[in-house]
Order: C-alpha cells, then sequence, then structure tokens
C-alpha cells in the first residue's frame, strides 16, 4: 500500500484536480488523439510549432490521475523547447516510466516530471502515464493518426 500511496504524490493529484493547459486550441497545426484502450484514457494533444519550436502546447480529454496529470506536467515542461529537445524529453520520460537503463540518472533531470518514477513499479499505469508523450511523439513526427497504448 505505501507504493500505491506514493505513486499519488501531492504533484500528481494538484495537476489531476487542475490540470494546467487544458484546453482546445483552435490555431494549433497539429493536432493527434490517443487512446488507452486498457482503462479508457483519451487524450488530444494540441501543437503550435513555429520554425521548429513548440510556441504553445495544450490537451484535452479523459482519463485516470496518472494520465491527466501526466499531460499537465509535459504541457508545462515543453513551451519554448525545439523539436529535438522535446523529443529527447519523450525519450527520457519514457525510460523512466518504463524503467529503461540508466534510469536513475533521469529522476534527478527532470524536474517535476521525476515523480512518475513510481509508475514503473505498476506496469498497467506505465500505459497511462505515457499515452499523453506518445501522442505528442505522433504530433512532432507529423503523423496524424489516432495513436493507441496497444
Amino acid at each position: 500500500m505505501t507504493g500505491l500511496r506514493e505513486l499519488y504524490q501531492e504533484t500528481i493529484l494538484d495537476h489531476y484536480k487542475r490540470p494546467r493547459n487544458f484546453r482546445q486550441m483552435p490555431d494549433a497545426n497539429r493536432q493527434v488523439e490517443g487512446y488507452n484502450p486498457l482503462c479508457g484514457d483519451r487524450v488530444t494533444v494540441y501543437l503550435k510549432l513555429e520554425n521548429g519550436v513548440i510556441q504553445d502546447v495544450s490537451f484535452v480529454g479523459q482519463g485516470c490521475a496518472i494520465s491527466t496529470a501526466s499531460a499537465s506536467l509535459m504541457t508545462e515542461a515543453l513551451k519554448g523547447k525545439t523539436e529535438a529537445e522535446a523529443e529527447e524529453l519523450f525519450r527520457r520520460f519514457h525510460n523512466l516510466v518504463a524503467g529503461g537503463a540508466g534510469v536513475e540518472s533521469e529522476e534527478g533531470d527532470l524536474g517535476k516530471l521525476a515523480v512518475f518514477a513510481g509508475v514503473r513499479e505498476f506496469p498497467a499505469r506505465v500505459k497511462c502515464a505515457s499515452l499523453a508523450w506518445h501522442t505528442l511523439h505522433a504530433a512532432l513526427k507529423g503523423d496524424l493518426r489516432k495513436v493507441s497504448t496497444e
């Protein structure tokens, strides 16, 4: 039970209850939908890219606390980043939640995103945490097809 309590830390609950950048973006030049069929989480990520820099990013959707908080924190972390920096952040975040090689070094470098480190102890929740990120990854690549975690 201790691990589960740690998973829902104050930051995660805050971003779930009051998600940042939760809005449609009419002037987005990239928009991709994502879906996690395992638990029903749905997200649409909106990007406004100009000259290879993320000028704005937002999301809408419905999902569990982990999914919503992850999308909210993701949008805060990405504004002003280049596409290459965003791709690197995607790689590092995915490594953090999936428990890849060198994950310990990732935790200290990810700021608030490090609160998701506990997700790797709950394999079913990894898809919840990474849904918005995989959707973002598709948007950065210009792949506008619906993203699924399956």
